[in-house]
């Protein structure tokens, strides 16, 4: 009798080489998309104006991130795809056996997303925002504009943008679409906003100004 068709799942230990796949491959395609907005913010505070200002041309492009996030799950799809045929799995039977690693490989996938868009994001915008050497005692008012970016992906680019405007002294991201900005009251900084490149692409407006 041929031993070697005895079913492994009852005659080997379960390995969690699976799941520790599906886990990581989950994380890598949960990343992906917001690589350009990474590598802008990084470039930014080390203060590498070149490589700032060639990402800052690709998160230029509209709903960039969404084109992303969409091939992040088309990879992970595919990446499951290649798992599953390559273990003798690419059936329905074979996927519900193989349910634990689809669920991980997704749920990272889509947590990773999740996690920059409401936390890293909001506060990779703020971070540093604030002009260094500002006289304590300045006369200061603030004015809210709301900007038309697709997702928080892009904050990081207004912000950086508003900061190099003169008389800004602070920038305050508000997800999902909103930047509170302190500035000199002796500067004109409300006129100068409005006519930042960076708006051409995507459209601001003043909802407040005190």
């Amino acid at each position: 009798m041929n031993n070697s068709n005895v079913s492994k799942d009852c005659c080997e230990p379960k390995s969690s080489k699976p799941e520790k796949a599906g886990l990581l491959t989950g994380i890598l395609y949960g990343i992906l998309p917001h690589t350009f907005c990474i590598a802008f913010i990084i470039f930014s505070i080390i203060g590498a104006t070149t490589a700032s200002l060639f990402f800052k041309k690709i998160l230029l492009i509209p709903y960039l991130f969404n084109l992303l996030i969409g091939m992040s799950l088309v990879f992970a799809t595919i990446s499951a795809v290649i798992y599953l045929k390559r273990n003798n799995f690419l059936s329905l039977v074979g996927m519900k056996k193989k349910w634990r690693y689809l669920l991980v490989l997704y749920t990272l996938t889509i947590s990773v997303n999740w996690l920059f868009f409401n936390f890293i994001f909001p506060a990779t915008a703020n971070f540093n925002q604030n002009k260094q050497g500002v006289v304590s005692n300045i006369e200061t008012s603030s004015i809210t504009i709301k900007v038309a970016i697709p997702c928080p992906g892009h904050a990081p680019l207004i912000s950086d943008e508003l900061k190099k405007v003169e008389g800004v002294l602070s920038i305050r991201f508000n997800t999902p679409d909103l930047f509170n900005i302190s500035y000199n009251t002796n500067q004109p900084v409300a006129d100068k906003i409005l006519t930042l490149d960076v708006f051409n692409t995507y459209k601001a407006s003043i909802i407040t100004n005190w």
